[in-house]
């Protein structure tokens, strides 16, 4: 199962985004960083809020204290249809066509939305390759919520031991981990994993080198 935002998108072009907004490029990544903290938030709180709500109302609010005259609701809408035009990381396309030849199921989970997900993989030819597109939007809570794991969970079918999380987050292995599921963590940046989050059962650098450790590990496919 993968996380998708970051994980399997490029997030990179939105920094363009802001910059053509006339925003600072480096907003783009606090501006993310804000959606995501305040999404969680409101799932402690026992919500369950939409992504691009949070996410258009957190931009309004950073766009506001950047003083920016032009019109701020025509910059929040052209600044969020960035995410719909996002396209995968240089790994993606060959790790995810090697674990589906291996015999693995594979599903998405995300925090965002499934019409983002279908967009991003359409021009790749991946759709297919997944079973599922799955969001919280559908399930009670947020990732990294347990109940978000597990209503990925029973829609497959199977126990939350059987599945393995793949991202590039690890706020979302530790969450994972805690549900029950296998994680494997995408290090493509040779970043420190934080100490106080469950470490992943699998590191690796990018995507294609997950299916090979895997097969190490003796971690079979469930056709």
């Amino acid at each position: 199962m993968f996380d998708v935002n970051e994980t399997l998108s490029d997030m990179s072009p939105m920094a363009d985004r802001f910059a053509e907004a006339g925003a600072p490029a480096e907003l783009a990544q606090i501006w993310f960083t804000t959606l995501l903290r305040d999404g969680f938030a409101i799932t402690a709180a026992g919500g369950n809020g939409g992504f691009a709500e949070i996410g258009a109302e957190a931009l309004r609010v950073l766009l506001a204290r950047t003083g920016i005259a032009a019109d701020p609701e025509s910059l929040v809408e052209r600044i969020m249809a960035g995410l719909a035009g996002l396209g995968l990381h240089p790994d993606v396309e060959a790790g995810v066509r090697e674990l589906r030849s291996a015999g693995y199921r594979l599903v998405t989970l995300t925090n965002g939305s499934v019409q983002v997900a279908e967009k991003l993989f359409g021009p790749a030819g991946l759709r297919g390759q997944f079973e599922r597109l799955l969001s919280v939007e559908d399930a009670p809570s947020w990732k990294p919520a347990r109940a978000a794991y597990d209503y990925a969970a029973a829609v497959c079918g199977v126990a939350p031991e059987q599945m393995l999380l793949v991202a590039v987050h690890p706020w979302d292995i530790h969450g994972a981990a805690h549900a029950g599921l296998s994680t494997a963590w995408i290090n493509r940046t040779g970043a420190r994993y934080p100490a106080y989050f469950a470490s992943p059962d699998f590191t690796v650098a990018s995507l294609p080198e997950l299916p090979a450790a895997l097969g190490r590990a003796g971690v079979g496919a469930v056709l």
